[in-house]
């Protein structure tokens, strides 16, 4: 057995290892690096019609989004993940084509009037690749063993960070001189807090030869769980209270799931003493919430399952209003209302929340809040490390607007 950090070595982003075992060529997680510069200087160390197979232990993007440029390079093995992480990969990585194709648009117009000076921009890849293959996804349910290849199992027991997500459990079978000889390497995948909202709390690997595990925050203390409903609702009577808006980015998958089911507490109890509108203004987001609500029984804790089953939607409240073309997307910031607005890129770097910000930053009456991790280099990084001004769209905008970032 041989294992070759490929990514996310020293690093939070770009998830990727590379196992050779029982003759095996393996990449467990193919995840693309988030910020500067995330479309280049991605090479695959290694030829991808080589790889066998590739386990995936959750969809995001950091884990998931190389992928489809291993299908553009030769790669047509199976992908083995969860049957929840195969439906959020469907829309993730079609996004993330979207994304990209967008950006070279961008990007080759500008180099275009740089006289040359600027180099044409090329997408890793695009939506035939992304759509192509997500038919090699393999869904596999948690807690079963699967034989995947002689000498080779596997075991998805789930993490709770993300619908879907997982550890590994890897068992390879070599055959020595003194006979068969079987090792476990567990990869922990990104592992969630407990009590989180909508999902179950992660479950432990009880045994391995080998562990691979993920430490984004784990040179800190953690202290108690944090009280989401408590810090949401005062932060929205005090933004309301100033006639301001309150703008979150928020990764469409998973973190904007958690706000709806938290948003929808603080409206059912009336904690803010006032109504107000809630605006989901990404499509990815939209298509994920409805793959969670398909996955109630398997991914869902106790207490999500009880709403379900008494007909209550846990993601769905009055006033929730969806977003789904452009144009609907910006008469949202010709509602005077005070109003909640949740937007993608969790981190800022695309997607419609660049133009909420340009929006809200420069006011002092509004709230931006940050609910999750903020890679070095990226737009949320820049502004929650109190940055007085920022560009958006090539115009100088002004950060007076209050920034807040939440524990994750």
């Amino acid at each position: 057995m041989k294992l070759t950090f490929l990514g996310a070595d020293h690093e939070v982003t770009g998830s990727c290892h590379f196992l050779q075992a029982a003759g095996l060529n393996i990449l467990v997680d193919c995840g693309m690096e988030q910020g500067n510069d995330v479309y280049e200087n991605q090479e695959l160390p290694i030829a991808a019609s080589d790889v066998d197979c590739i386990l995936l232990t959750h969809a995001h993007i950091d884990h998931s989004g190389l992928i489809p440029l291993m299908y553009v390079n030769g790669f047509r093995g199976q992908v083995y993940s969860t049957s929840a992480t195969a439906q959020l990969c469907e829309i993730m990585l079609r996004d993330s084509a979207h994304i990209q194709m967008f950006e070279a648009e961008w990007r080759n117009r500008k180099a275009a009037r740089s006289g040359g000076k600027l180099k044409e921009f090329v997408p890793l890849y695009d939506m035939d690749a992304a759509v192509n293959v997500c038919k090699q996804f393999v869904g596999c349910e948690y807690d079963r063993v699967y034989d995947i290849a002689e000498g080779i199992k596997i075991r998805f027991t789930d993490v709770g960070h993300l619908l879907g997500s997982a550890s590994i459990e890897v068992w390879a079978t070599e055959k020595t001189e003194n006979g068969d000889v079987t090792e476990k390497i567990v990869f922990s995948g990104d592992i969630g807090n407990i009590n989180k909202p909508i999902i179950k709390d992660p479950k432990h690997v009880r045994d391995a030869d080998y562990v691979v595990m993920e430490s984004t925050y784990g040179n800190r203390s953690h202290g108690g769980t944090p009280n989401y409903v408590e810090d949401l609702t005062d932060i929205f009577k005090r933004t309301f209270e100033r006639g301001g808006n309150v703008v979150i980015p928020s990764f469409a998958v998973g973190r904007t799931q958690e706000l709806l089911y938290i948003i929808r507490k603080i409206k059912e109890d009336n904690l803010v003493g006032r109504d107000f509108d809630v605006y989901m203004d990404s499509p990815l987001a939209i298509e994920a919430t409805n793959i969670f609500i398909k996955n109630v029984e398997s991914c869902f804790d106790d207490e999500a399952v009880e709403l379900v089953r008494k007909g209550i939607n846990p993601l769905s409240f009055p006033g929730l209003k969806y977003a789904t073309t452009g144009d609907e997307s910006k008469q949202i910031n010709f509602d005077p209302n005070p109003k909640v607005i949740i937007s993608s890129s969790g981190m800022c770097e695309a997607g419609r929340i660049r133009h909420h910000l340009k929006h809200n930053l420069w006011r002092p009456e509004c709230t931006i809040v940050f609910v999750g991790y903020q890679a070095v280099g990226t737009t949320g990084r820049i502004i929650v490390d109190g940055a007085e001004e920022i560009k958006l769209f090539g115009e100088p905008i002004q950060i007076k607007a209050e920034i807040v970032q939440l524990k994750g």
